[in-house]
């Protein structure tokens, strides 16, 4: 009398991948120069990790334009910052690529370094805030059609844009809503252009 034997189920086994290498990158480098502050008492901050005015001569004068979105002021700007990126930012860059959303976080940073230099010359700025807010708009923009704007993108403005607005004038604290702002204007534009419809051409960032 013959029996019959099942093959064994394959384990299934998990496999954790880097799935998203700017956005991973960029949340290592901050925690890195979070610790490095932590350590030297914000001194490496002042030096790499934060923009304010300085000589035109000191050539860090112009990396900090960049570097500034991953310096924080401690654990909780830290936290709260990386939570909106490492949410939104996988998604982003599944959907437009590495490098354009390495550009897009390049871009913000200087925008909102120079802006901030020019109009605030006696306070440093340092955090990702201006690149969460760059996220959020640039999420509202992903179903976007040319020719229609939706409600969704219309009620973020409102709320998030507003709402820096309204802080910047009535409230008094040490968050640059003009970061915000710029940010969240900087993902709405390019939101914008990356989202209409174009002729078939070769890949652009605007």
């Amino acid at each position: 009398m013959s029996t019959e034997t099942k093959p064994k189920k394959e384990k299934k086994h998990i496999k954790v991948t880097f799935n998203a290498p700017c956005i991973l990158v960029f949340a290592i480098i901050s925690l890195i120069a979070l610790i490095l502050s932590l350590i030297t008492g914000g001194k490496t901050n002042e030096i790499l990790f934060m923009t304010y005015r300085s000589r035109f001569t000191n050539p860090l004068t112009y990396l900090r334009l960049f570097t500034h979105v991953l310096g924080h002021s401690g654990w909780e700007h830290f936290i709260g910052n990386m939570s909106f990126i490492l949410l939104l930012g996988p998604m982003l860059e599944e959907k437009y690529g590495t490098k354009k959303i390495a550009w897009i976080m390049a871009l913000t940073a200087l925008v909102t370094g120079i802006i901030h230099c020019v109009f605030f010359a006696d306070i440093a700025l340092c955090g990702a805030s201006g690149v969460v807010f760059a996220f959020i708009l640039l999420t509202s923009f992903t179903s976007f059609k040319d020719g229609e704007l939706p409600v969704t993108v219309i009620l973020v403005a409102l709320i998030y844009i507003g709402k820096q607005v309204y802080e910047g004038i009535a409230v008094q604290d040490n968050i640059s809503n003009l970061a915000h702002i710029i940010g969240g204007m900087v993902g709405a534009i390019v939101g914008y252009h990356w989202n209409r419809k174009k002729p078939e051409t070769t890949d652009s960032y605007l």
